[in-house]
């Protein structure tokens, strides 16, 4: 990841206190943005009780094994989409009060679903209450879909069902973003947002000879990549969820 996750969140109001994240490259993106932010290599290493508390932990975990790409995917069998068990060892150790998973479409369906069946039963075990909705970039304004499964986890369920109800067609309750968007809440986070004017894609001038591997790094970075509009939407509705605003 390259800190689109951080970047929306922070501008929802949150403050990023470290981010693990195993590819140099990306490693090179996190640190250029939050030089003092603390930063972890391989989730594999991490005990967990070198990690600052903190009140959510966001994450994508690998796709590779789920993506519609590997018609061979193993889903969370796989050597790269298994690292969910990592990153649910790591919830069990610092007990967040929320969890904010992404991952493609495709993991509500591989294996029968029986993969997404697994991390819920997981939240659950852990006495998570989790709800999730299938996201896309368009839906922000953007030139492109880029749909992505996002479930969000609250440590307290009556807490959390409670939230979402009571935001229901409620704009009001949510922080304003401007005089052309509008916030649609529902039990599932079913989130829209629309504006009059949507963001430019980058111009299509490619680039010289010499820069082709920084370009296939950025363009894989860019790949995995969360939109930060939708992660600031998620993060706008968990705080006003917490009544923080």
């Amino acid at each position: 990841m390259i800190g689109g996750f951080d970047l929306g969140l922070q501008r929802a109001g949150f403050e990023i206190a470290w981010q693990v994240e195993i590819d140099p490259f990306c490693r090179q993106v996190l640190q250029k943005h939050w030089p003092d932010v603390p930063k972890y290599g391989d989730i594999r290493e991490l005990r967990g009780d070198e990690l600052e508390p903190v009140d959510l932990i966001c994450g994508g975990f690998p796709c590779q094994d789920i993506s519609e790409a590997n018609t061979s995917g193993r889903g969370l069998e796989g050597p790269r989409s298994g690292l969910w068990f990592e990153y649910e060892r790591l919830i069990r150790k610092i007990r967040p009060k929320w969890v904010l998973v992404e991952n493609v479409s495709r993991l509500l369906s591989i294996n029968d679903g029986r993969d997404f069946g697994t991390i819920l039963r997981n939240l659950a075990e852990l006495w998570y209450d989790a709800e999730w909705s299938l996201l896309s970039s368009c839906a922000m304004g953007a030139p492109h879909t880029r749909e992505r499964l996002f479930i969000v986890a609250h440590a307290d369920s009556k807490r959390l069902q409670t939230g979402w109800e009571e935001r229901i067609g409620n704009d009001e309750k949510i922080p304003p973003g401007g005089a052309n968007t509008k916030y649609i809440y529902s039990p599932t986070i079913t989130i829209s947002r629309s504006r009059q004017q949507t963001r430019a894609t980058e111009p299509g001038i490619p680039r010289v000879a010499d820069g082709i591997p920084d370009r296939i790094y950025r363009n894989r970075a860019i790949g995995n990549a969360v939109d930060p509009d939708v992660a600031e939407i998620i993060g706008r509705m968990i705080i006003a969820v917490e009544g923080l605003t």
